[in-house]
Formats: structure tokens, C-alpha cells, sequence
């Protein structure tokens, strides 16, 4: 065999851009695998730290009323706090407190006033709850921010464990809640979680890849490989973040571990599984792995493109965690796909056939193969295949008229066990639920002059009619008496869907409509972020999806020169999404009896499952037209495509879902959400979608689903012009 680089002999698929690419890694791999060592070390040098968000507030745009409200409120009364952390004491044994305990509460308190703890600038105690069952000291902290979170999680720490010490042997218990404590559990839990994912993602790796190829040469490749990949992505990410000024959340960590692994394996099967089709047909290790390079190669990259669309229109939404989110992970799939056509089919062509050992399954075609019986059967009765795999997926769909929207991102982040957690629980055995996060209505004079009292108490006589609201107290007015702070206690939880309700219907209404002529009512508090926060993600959900839809439907388009086609893979995608949304909140509300599912979680599955699932989806309709061109029928290509196709998206799916799914093992409901969507929604991608609905639906269609462009026409093929016009001179 002559040299590959000169081979005459390459049949039209393997002649462009991605044959190039294929000759020159197969040929030059020291200098890819070099290329590679030296971009890992210049990334990992200069990478800076990445950055995180403080809290929720800081997603949101300054625009919004609770921000306004929030600055107003530092404005006009910067002596006034919200507590960063609330200790919540009571007995050991659970009796009331008496007046014994408040002395030693009081004790407790002077006694961390003396540590002169760091950045702890007061600590206040309360009055016990009117049943005795807890009493409450507020903290006074610097309010947290991306340069000081670090030194302040400290202090909080220190805070914790001081309160702890002076508290043994007084027969008191306490435990520490507030944005301070739930950083302090946030960092923990996000610590453990993302080594319990990493542990879990690569077990599951190794196992499935030793059973898919029985090497562990095989099952090793990936880890290796695409743990590189993670630190140069991570690398890359927090220079990204830093230069454009971004932020990111604690859960960017797992995705990132998730994604890099899930996606990096995919595209590593796609190409293994052509390579060793190659090999099988005869092909010698460098011709096979040039092969597949050009074969599979323009599947990869437009499979990456798709995912890094998807994840850039997350862009445009007005969340900043979406916004820093996005172009973590659009960086992320950049690597792995830059990797995925350079770094592995080099390294893969330096071992040969080694890459197998000790296995020598590859050298032959498996003679009973289940795929090649399911691609028989579709293409048979490829009508009835569609009707029931869509089926299946409106039947799940049906699942989301129960679907209902939370907005606790604190307590979905944390395990129940999480202290912050339990002692919220604590407190509430004797305050209201809104006692310690009230509602803040402020009231400003437009033209500076002093507000009077008479005005004061009939606005806050109009305030205390709301309906879902506690006692309203005389307001706390600023020195010049032109801002007024009144705290609304809510009888709801701040973060349940009823104190959302309240604070973004009646009471805003309200507040707005009885302020005084000449002034101007803002609201603000923990439950104006939450009630902005849905009004973003609404204006999100109406941008971020069609836009993410319409430029994949544009990539698809582009890769499959057809109009027709992208219109039913986009169909199904939208059916997917749906079918996972609806399974979810079958699954989570419905059977597991939580309240609902976090927020964010429609736009995570439309994000992962569109731009993933679709992966597989190019992946067979790659192979249907590949096949179709070879000269078979719509009917025989689809059989086909299944049988080839079939075993590499049921390997890549079930890691890819198993890689997503280890969220759930984070230790906190929102992740564990995720992880559900996520890994479901990736098994409906491939085993529902792109191994029955979508080849099953282009049989059906035939020839016409590649129109206008016509890229299913047999190599060398007359036009359909000439075709008839041969017929005419006959």
C-alpha cells in the first residue's frame, strides 16, 4: 500500500478538510501530542482563580426593583443590617428557655464580642421566641462580595466554631444559619460533591468502556486523555471569566467534570467505533484511523458546534448565572473537541492495534448483532416504529401539567443535613417562617422634603392589609426623614411559592398604588430576588429557546445541505425536552413529594438535551446519508445506519447519561434534579430519538428529506435533469 498521504485511491468521503486533518495527526503525532504539552503549561501558569457569585442578587441586572431597592436601603441606612448569620440557641434537652438560659445567651454573646473575630463587627442578641423555644443572636458582617468571600467564609467559620465552644456546658445547643452559614455549607457540599461526582463519572467510564471494548488500554484513553483536557478547559474558563468579568456558582464545578467526561467519551466512541469498523473491513491502522477522522469527523464537529451554540445562546439570558455558565461549558466542548480530532486519533495511532489489547474481539464482525435485527425490523414497518416512539415521548411529556417552579436555590444546593439547614428547621419551632428575612418596603420623597408621620402611618396601615403579611412595626425613618424602611415580616417561608406570590402580586401592587403623591415605593428583600429572578427566567425561556433552536436548526441545515430534514430532528428534540421535563416532574413532585422542581431546570435539560441529544442525532443522520449514497434504498439505509450506527449511540448514551446522572450523588436536591433531567433526558436522545423516531421518520419521508440539496444522490450519480433527459433521447 502506498503512502496515505499520496493514496489516489481515497474514496470521495474521505477527500476535504477532515482527511487533511486525519493524514497530518496519523503522520505528525509528536508534534499534535507536543502541541498539546505545550498549550497545558502556558494555560495552567497563567490561569487566574475563578471568580464566585456571592449570592443570588448578584445574577440580577441593577435595573430590577429588588436591586434598587437593596442600594437605596445601604444608602439611606448604612448602620441598618440584614444578619449574615443568625445563631439560634435553645436547651439540650428541647424544654423552653428560661430566664437562665437568656443570661447565658447573653454570656455567649460578650464572649464572642471578646475573640474580636475578624470582620464580625457586631453581635446582637434577641428576645427569646414568645413559646420559649429559641432565642436568636444576629451577626453583622461586610456584605459578601466576589473579593472578600474568601476572608469573610473564614471569619463565618471561626464565628461557628467559637459559638460552639463558649456554648458546652451550659445545657444550651446552637446552631448557625444565614447567607454566611450556607457559604460555609455551599463550599463544603460542592467540595465533597464534586469528588463524589469525579469518583462516580469515572468508575462508570472505566466499567462501561472494559465492557463495550474488554481493553484497558480502551477504558484508561478517555480518563487520561480528558483529564488533560479538564485542567487546559479549566484553564482557558477562568481567563475567560476574568477578562470579560464574569462570575460562576459553586455547581459550574460538577457541570464542568460532567460535560468534559460525558463529551470527551462520546466523541472519543464515535471515532473509536469507525476505526475499528475500518480495521474490520481490512484497513491497515494508519488508512483506519485516517478514515475515520474523515468520516466521523465532520459528525464530531458539527456535534460540538451544536452544543457550543446551545450553550453561548445562554448569553443572552439576563440571569448571571446562565450568563457565566454558557461560555464555561461552550469553552469546555471546544476543548474536547479540538482534543477529540487531534490529541486522541494521534495518541490512538501511535498504539495501533495495541490500543485493543489484550482483547481480539476487534478483528471481527459480531455475526448475531442485536442492532442489525433492530435496524431489519425499522426498516420493515418504519411507520409504526415512528408512531410509537413518538408516542412514548407525548406520553411522558404529559407529566409536566403538575410542574411547578421553586425558587430556594439555597436550600436546594444544601443537603438537609447541612447545619445552616437544620437550624432554619430549629428556628422555626418558634418564630415565623419570615421572622428573620422580612420583606423591606421602602417609601422615598421625590423632591427631598421630610415624609410626616400622619403619611407614614396611613401607608403602613395599607401595607398591614395585604393579606400573607405578619405585624407591619412603625417604619425606621433615615436622618433627614426622605426614606422611610418598613419590614414586613411574611407568614410564608421567604423562598416558598406563597411569599413569592405575595410579595410579587398584592404586595408590590400595593405598595405602589398607596405611596404618596411625589413619592416612590421599592421593594426589596430575599423575596423581591426570587420574584425578579421569575420574571427573568420567563423572559429568558421566550429568547434563549428559540434563538438556541433556530441556529441549530441553521448548523443542521449547513451539515446536511437539507431543509427538510432539520425540521423533523428539531421535532423530536422538542418532544425529548418535553418527555424529560414531564418524566422529572413525575418522578421528583409527584412520586417523591417535593414542592417542585428548581427553577433553572427547563433550561437546563433544553440546553443539554438539545444540544447533546442532538449529537446523536447527526451522528445517524450522517450515516443514513452516507449510506444512501452508496446506492440504497431510504428503507435499506435506515436498516443499515441502524445496524453500524446503533451500537456506538447506546455506548456513548448510556455514558454519557451514566456521566450526567452522577449529579444525583452530589448530596443536594438541585443537583440531584439535574442529574435526573439530564441522564434521562440523554437516554431518550439516543435510544428513543435517534435509534427509532428519527431514522424510522426518514424512511418514511425518503429522498424528499434531503431537499433541497439533494446529499443523498449515490456517488457519481447523474442529476435528476440529466437523468430525464437521458430518458428523452432513449
Amino acid at each position: 500500500m502506498g503512502s496515505i498521504a499520496h493514496s489516489d485511491v481515497r474514496p470521495p468521503a474521505e477527500r476535504g478538510f477532515f482527511a487533511r486533518l486525519g493524514v497530518f495527526v496519523v503522520h505528525k503525532p509528536w508534534w499534535v501530542i507536543g502541541a498539546w504539552v505545550l498549550l497545558a503549561a502556558v494555560v495552567l501558569a497563567t490561569a487566574p482563580a475563578l471568580p464566585k457569585a456571592a449570592d443570588q442578587s448578584d445574577a440580577l441586572p441593577r435595573d430590577y426593583e429588588s436591586i434598587q431597592a437593596m442600594t437605596l436601603g445601604q444608602q439611606a441606612f448604612p448602620s441598618a443590617f440584614t444578619p449574615s448569620m443568625v445563631m439560634v440557641f435553645q436547651r439540650a434537652d428541647e424544654n423552653p428557655l428560661g430566664a437562665a438560659d437568656s443570661a447565658k445567651v447573653a454570656e455567649v454573646v460578650r464572649g464572642l464580642e471578646a475573640k474580636r473575630i475578624p470582620h464580625v463587627e457586631q453581635v446582637l442578641p434577641g428576645n427569646p421566641s414568645p413559646n420559649g423555644a429559641v432565642q436568636l443572636a444576629a451577626v453583622k458582617m461586610p456584605q459578601f462580595t466576589q473579593s472578600n468571600l474568601t476572608e469573610l467564609t473564614d471569619a463565618a467559620k471561626q464565628l461557628r466554631t467559637e459559638v460552639k465552644g463558649l456554648v458546652a456546658g451550659t445545657g444550651l445547643k446552637v446552631g448557625t444559619t444565614g447567607a454566611a452559614a450556607q457559604q460555609i455549607d455551599q463550599a463544603e457540599s460542592a467540595s465533597s460533591g464534586d469528588a463524589i461526582v469525579f469518583i462516580a463519572t469515572i468508575l462508570l467510564i472505566l466499567v462501561l468502556l472494559l465492557v463495550i471494548f474488554r481493553s484497558p488500554i480502551i477504558a484508561l484513553l478517555p480518563i487520561v486523555l480528558i483529564g488533560i483536557v479538564s485542567q487546559v478547559a479549566n484553564g482557558l474558563i477562568a481567563h475567560t471569566v476574568k477578562l470579560f468579568g464574569l462570575e460562576t456558582d459553586a455547581s459550574i464545578s460538577s457541570m464542568l467534570i460532567v460535560v468534559l467526561f460525558g463529551v470527551g467519551t462520546d466523541y472519543i466512541l464515535f471515532l473509536m467505533f469507525r476505526y475499528r469498523e475500518r480495521l474490520r473491513a481490512g484497513d491497515d491502522p494508519k488508512s483506519a484511523m485516517v478514515a475515520a477522522v474523515s468520516r466521523v469527523g465532520e459528525a464530531i464537529a458539527t456535534a460540538a458546534v451544536v452544543v457550543i451554540i446551545a450553550f453561548l445562546a445562554m448569553t443572552l439570558s439576563s440571569f448571571g448565572f446562565f450568563r457565566s455558565m454558557g461560555p464555561s461549558l461552550a469553552i469546555a466542548v471546544g476543548a474536547t473537541l479540538l482534543a477529540g480530532l487531534t490529541l486522541v486519533p494521534a495518541v490512538v495511532s501511535l498504539l495501533g492495534t495495541k490500543v485493543f489489547w489484550p482483547s481480539k474481539a476487534w478483528r471481527r464482525e459480531p455475526e448475531a448483532a442485536r442492532f442489525a435485527a433492530v435496524g431489519r425490523g425499522l426498516g420493515r414497518k418504519p411507520g409504526l416504529v415512528a408512531g410509537v416512539s413518538g408516542a412514548i415521548m407525548v406520553a411522558l411529556a404529559l407529566g409536566l401539567v403538575n410542574f411547578n417552579p421553586t425558587f430556594d436555590l439555597s436550600s436546594g444546593s444544601l443537603p438537609e443535613t447541612a447545619e445552616s439547614q437544620v437550624a432554619m428547621k430549629d428556628l422555626q419551632k418558634g418564630m415565623p417562617p419570615g421572622a428573620t428575612n422580612p420583606t423591606n418596603v421602602y417609601l422615598r420623597a421625590d423632591n427631598g422634603s421630610a415624609l410626616d408621620q400622619s403619611t407614614l402611618d396611613e401607608y403602613a396601615a395599607k401595607l398591614r392589609g395585604v393579606d400573607g403579611i405578619g405585624p407591619v412595626a412603625p417604619p425606621a425613618v433615615n436622618g433627614d426623614r426622605t426614606v422611610a424602611n418598613f419590614l414586613v415580616p411574611l407568614t410564608s417561608a421567604p423562598d416558598s411559592d406563597a411569599a413569592i406570590a405575595t410579595v410579587g402580586g398584592p404586595l408590590r401592587e400595593t405598595a405602589h398604588a398607596a405611596a404618596p403623591p411625589g413619592t416612590t415605593a421599592l421593594v426589596g428583600g430575599m423575596t423581591a430576588v426570587y420574584v425578579d429572578i421569575k420574571d427573568i427566567m420567563n423572559r429568558d425561556y421566550a429568547l434563549v429557546f428559540p434563538v438556541a433552536g433556530l441556529l441549530i436548526m441553521l448548523v443542521l441545515a449547513l451539515m446536511l445541505r437539507s431543509l427538510v430534514a432539520p425540521l423533523y430532528v428539531m421535532a423530536s428534540v422538542g418532544l425529548g425536552f418535553a418527555a424529560t421535563l414531564g418524566a422529572t416532574t413525575l418522578i421528583f413532585q409527584n412520586f417523591a413529594g417535593e414542592p417542585g422542581l428548581i427553577f433553572m431546570i427547563p433550561l437546563i435539560i433544553y440546553m443539554f438535551v438539545v444540544a447533546l441529544g442532538t449529537d446523536y442525532n447527526i451522528l445517524m443522520m450522517a450515516r443514513l446519508r452516507e449510506e444512501v449514497r452508496e446506492g440504497l434504498t431510504p428503507r435499506q439505509a435506515a436498516a443499515k445506519a441502524v445496524r453500524h450506527t446503533g451500537p456506538t449511540i447506546a455506548a456513548a448514551g448510556v455514558i454519557l447519561a451514566g456521566s450526567l446522572g452522577a449529579l444525583m450523588l452530589a448530596g443536594n436536591s438541585m443537583l440531584a434534579q439535574m442529574g435526573f433531567a439530564l441522564a434521562f433526558g440523554i437516554l431518550v436522545a439516543a435510544f428513543v430519538m435517534a435509534l427509532f423516531f428519527v431514522p424510522s421518520v426518514t424512511a418514511l419521508i425518503g429522498h424528499a428529506a434531503w431537499w433541497p440539496g439533494h446529499g443523498d444522490r449515490a456517488n457519481g450519480a447523474p442529476e435528476p435533469t440529466e437523468q430525464l433527459q437521458a430518458v428523452g433521447d432513449r
